[in-house]
């Protein structure tokens, strides 16, 4: 039997937006020298100015320990910091966790429908969808089969690669339902 790999979820905001900005593709300097320091710094919006730089370095410290972030020497003497394959992993579960689907000012009329027919050996998987289409505000229509309102392909998208499933769900939007009145008042959209 293969165990699976439990990946620790990250609960401090500081953490998270840090592991989110590496993600983007910022490379932090850990530069010796103050002024490169500071050009890094200077690119950062004004909610990342607010940030104790020692606070910082401590996450960057404890990252490092938890080998979730790399140290990559460049020609110049700087050092950059970016995500290692287990900090990715890490920034996938915090998306996950903040994952949403936004509601239209103007319903379209369409009907998002997921269908789905997980077998037995990814039945964790399939236990996970189910609570997170119930999280994201689904209803569930029919066994293993859950509707939406508003747009949520990208959603969907991520939910299957992310749990390996796009195998076994399918994605559909429809126009005309038999119990239409009724997924309405459900929505609220009357």
């Amino acid at each position: 039997m293969v165990k699976k790999k439990r990946v620790r979820r990250i609960r401090s905001p500081i953490k998270q937006k840090v592991l989110l900005l590496l993600a983007a593709g910022i490379a932090l300097s850990a530069s010796r020298s103050l002024g490169r320091q500071l050009y890094v710094f200077r690119k950062l919006d004004r909610a990342w100015k607010n940030i104790d730089r020692q606070y910082l370095y401590r996450i960057l410290r404890e990252f490092k320990e938890e080998r979730l972030i790399n140290y990559q020497e460049k020609p110049d003497g700087t050092v950059e910091i970016v995500l290692s394959e287990k900090g990715r992993e890490r920034v996938v579960i915090f998306n996950l966790d903040t994952m949403t689907i936004p509601e239209l000012k103007d319903w379209d009329g369409k009907w998002r429908v997921v269908i789905y027919d997980i077998p037995e050996k990814k039945k964790s998987a399939r236990e996970t969808l189910r609570h997170k289409l119930k999280e994201l505000g689904f209803h569930e229509w029919q066994k293993s089969v859950f509707i939406h309102p508003y747009p949520c392909r990208d959603q969907i998208d991520f939910l299957m690669e992310i749990f390996d499933i796009r195998t076994y769900v399918r994605y559909g939007e429809i126009t005309n339902i038999s119990n239409e009145a009724e997924l309405k008042l459900r929505f609220d959209l009357v």
